[in-house]
């Protein structure tokens, strides 16, 4: 048993999903490669690094934050830009919160309407 349940070692077992699914792997690697790191799209590299560094901090992926402040960091991404994304981040994700809550009314509403009427 390992010391910790989540720890920065844990990239090692990338070997594993990489033996065990291979053109899925490498499917996922050529998609990120893509979309996160061409460098001769519309939107330049350390823009595309910290959108990428915006969606890790929302998804709440450690490995994604480390690999993805690290590259904005090579590009050039100063700590100011990264504290400004990091509340945009946390803006969008509170306004998601919001969002759901008006779905969670509205099924709320159905499903009172549903008890009312004895369904």
């Amino acid at each position: 048993m390992t010391e910790h349940y989540h720890s920065p070692d844990d990239r090692r077992f990338v070997r594993d999903l990489r033996q065990a699914a291979p053109d899925e792997y490498a499917a996922y690697t050529a998609f990120g490669a893509a979309a996160v790191g061409r460098a001769d799209g519309a939107i330049p590299p350390k823009y595309r690094e910290l959108i990428a560094l915006g969606v890790a901090l929302t998804t709440r992926c450690s490995y994604c934050l480390d690999t993805h402040t690290a590259a904005a960091a090579k590009l050039g991404a100063t700590a100011a830009e990264i504290a400004e994304l990091t509340y945009i981040a946390a803006a969008l994700n509170a306004g998601a919160a919001a969002a759901h809550g008006m779905l969670a009314m509205k099924l709320y509403k159905n499903a009172v309407e549903a008890l009312d009427a004895g369904t």
